[in-house]
């Protein structure tokens, strides 16, 4: 199977729409910037006051002061435009994401979402994953399918402090499409390389399977 993290951004930016302002959150949906399908206009927006994200930088052209919510160096576009997080924040809570596109530790059956802390651990603050699910139009988590021990993300309920209640539509990991349904978590495509049987015994969560579920393009 090819590099995980990759097989699920590229499918999730396959999610994108022309004229689509986009929030792409810290970690691994920060690379659905390098994937934005070619011809299409999307906005690409950061909370820490960025709007008009590029690709990653090339190595050795990087700008130290230009950075994402993830502090990781970035690129503008042509009318990128730069402003206060306070300005970054009116935005997302008045309602103006299209999609946002979040890593996550847990998600459940329901669509609840838990992607800020570990009881225990020290953490340096909730950042803006709350006000982004409230809000945002549409909501994709792009993550891994199990922890680094093998255990499932995908699951019944949620063990986790919750960041947003049925909050979540669409689950995309290295194993498959997921939608989150009244009726429960469906698989509606297979990852390049997987099968259903690999998606059930992966999934702690209540599972339904499309019909004619197919693997997805990358």
């Amino acid at each position: 199977m090819a590099d995980k993290r990759e097989l699920i951004v590229r499918r999730a930016a396959q999610e994108l729409r022309d004229g689509y302002y986009v929030n792409l959150g810290i970690g691994m949906p920060t690379l659905v910037a390098n994937y934005v399908p070619a011809g299409m206009e999307v906005v690409l927006q950061s909370e820490n006051g960025m709007l008009g994200i590029g690709p990653f930088p090339v190595a050795g052209t990087e700008d130290a002061d230009l950075i994402n919510a993830g502090k990781e160096t970035v690129t503008e576009l042509p009318g990128t435009s730069f402003f206060s997080s306070a300005d970054s924040f009116a935005m997302i809570r008045g309602g103006h994401i299209d999609l946002s596109i979040l890593g996550a530790m847990e998600v459940d059956q329901e669509g609840n979402l838990a992607n800020w802390m570990v009881p225990g651990k020290v953490v340096k603050g909730m950042g803006g994953a709350m006000d982004l699910v409230a809000s945002a139009r549409r909501v994709i988590v792009a993550m891994e399918h199990t922890t680094k021990t093998g255990e499932s993300k995908l699951l019944k309920k949620c063990t986790l402090p919750i960041t947003g209640l049925q909050v979540v539509d669409t689950v995309i990991t290295e194993l498959g499409f997921f939608r989150v349904t009244p009726d429960g978590l469906l698989l509606e495509e297979l990852a390049p390389g997987a099968s259903v049987e690999q998606v059930r015994a992966a999934t702690a969560a209540d599972l339904k399977i499309a019909e004619g579920v197919a693997t997805w393009r990358n």
